[in-house]
């Protein structure tokens, strides 16, 4: 089974890093830190330690310092859960799911997962079922239905819904065959441009201004990471799309919020107008929805040549799922994870990993490939497209190999990592105790710069360089 190191090494080589750099990375602690037969905690650990690395090469580039980065294991897996340790003026998290929301059985004996916390994705998954929003009629009405009916006809109708598959169905699907020609981060190379040089900034990312169009956990953990290396990320959001609140708070942490609304030019003007100046879009929009209105990344290249444009998908930009909506807990239902962990656990029916994980490790590799495309065009010029999905990133952590006794791990309480990890902070919310970034660099060390405040908060303009 690989090594923490050798995992990290096969990321950093693949992207074009540097061997050497990899000297200076420390990373420390044992598996298994969380119940799982899956190596989440190496996954945290070294999707944290990548973006960590990326940012201390940048520094090296703009500073000619390098400095030494240490990643604990514990530290990493508590920040890939950092909502169920967030605290607002003392108060733990809200019941993280609608009541409809989660697993049911389907008249053929299959489970299907159904995820219905935005109302709009519960609307649909009623309409196909001609039921009203109770967990008893749902169940009632998928007794009717065949599970992967069921799944096309909810996805046809705007839901978000998964069949549980195991990991060999899952993999004589045309999507993961799709995915399996893909790498774990695509970064390419869209059009021509000078290189920009750095502005003038004592942190990694000092000056970089990064539009941040994205919600849930993935896009905005990869805001996040940014954001505590020195970036200036602005957080793009319309004031009527909905939100999970705990989600924004957490996430929210280092950013500036503004509310623009897409389906007017108006709002379509002022997107454009802050895309002329930022260094860094990063979204994570439904397939061709933000392509639709006119910033696909052929568009922002043409707007901002030398843009790093960057592309948040559930399941990969190649194949036929890859126009399909997902959230991470529905993309391990149809991935086999939720079947494996059962299997693991003894139990009929599915498992959830112990922590959102493909969606925080997509975070960090997110916010990794945005950094290696942002240093790639300092030295080299050019606009460039960076490319992840939840699927793919499931396919990484499936690689990683499998712990004979990882479900047998204690749970990781709150009170476990309370004193450690966690540092009380203000925010627009309350005061918060939150968990700090588990990347430790030795000359720039991690920090939020703003606290996290209500959407909407702040004018649609960049702060002075």
């Amino acid at each position: 089974m690989q090594s923490a190191a050798a995992i990290l090494k096969a990321i950093w080589t693949a992207a074009g890093g540097e061997p050497a750099a990899l000297e200076r990375v420390a990373l420390t602690g044992e598996e298994p830190q969380l119940p799982s037969s899956f190596r989440v905690a190496v996954a945290a650990q070294v999707s944290v330690a990548a973006a960590g690395l990326a940012a201390a090469e940048i520094w090296k580039l703009r500073s000619g310092q390098v400095q030494d980065i240490a990643v604990n294991m514990r530290h990493a897996v508590a920040e890939c859960r950092s909502e169920r340790y967030l605290r607002v003026d003392d108060k733990p998290p809200p019941p993280a799911w609608d009541a409809i929301a989660g697993v049911y059985k389907t008249g053929d004996n299959r489970f299907v997962r159904c995820h219905t916390n935005f109302p709009h994705h519960r609307d649909a998954v009623c309409n196909v079922l001609n039921c009203k929003p109770e967990r008893e009629q749902v169940q009632a009405a998928l007794m009717q239905w065949k599970g992967e009916d069921f799944e096309t006809a909810a996805y046809a109708a705007g839901g978000v819904v998964a069949l549980m598959r195991s990991h060999d169905e899952w993999s004589e699907l045309p999507q993961a065959q799709a995915l399996a020609k893909l790498p774990l981060i695509s970064i390419k190379k869209i059009g021509d441009a000078p290189p920009k040089p750095w502005p003038r900034g004592d942190r990694p990312l000092s000056g970089v201004r990064v539009l941040d169009l994205s919600r849930v956990i993935a896009g905005p953990v990869a805001g996040r990471t940014l954001a505590v290396h020195g970036a200036d990320v602005l957080l793009v959001s319309g004031p009527n799309l909905p939100a999970i609140p705990w989600l924004t708070i957490d996430t929210g942490r280092g950013k500036l919020t503004t509310f623009i609304e897409l389906k007017r030019e108006e709002g379509r003007k002022q997107l454009r107008d802050l895309l002329a100046d930022a260094d860094i879009f990063s979204q994570g929009y439904r397939p061709r929805s933000l392509a639709a209105l006119g910033f696909a990344p052929e568009d922002a290249a043409k707007l901002n040549p030398g843009i790093v444009y960057v592309t948040l998908s559930a399941y990969g930009h190649a194949g036929p799922w890859a126009e399909r909506r997902g959230f991470d807990s529905l993309v391990q239902t149809a991935t086999g994870f939720n079947h494996a962990e059962g299997e693991a656990a003894g139990i009929d029916g599915p498992k959830e990993l112990p922590a959102q994980m493909l969606d925080h490790a997509t975070g960090y590799l997110m916010a990794f490939g945005a950094m290696i495309a942002k240093a790639r065009q300092a030295r080299e010029g050019g606009s460039w497209h960076v490319r992840v999905s939840l699927a793919q990133t499931g396919r990484w952590l499936w690689s990683l190999g499998r712990l004979a006794d990882g479900l047998k791990a204690e749970e990781l309480t709150s009170e476990a990592v309370h004193l450690s990890f966690i540092e009380p902070m203000p925010s627009g919310f309350g005061a918060l105790r939150a968990v700090t970034h588990s990347a430790v660099l030795s000359k720039t060390p991690a920090r939020w710069a703003h606290p996290a405040m209500p959407l909407g908060s702040h004018p649609p303009q960049w702060p002075a360089r």
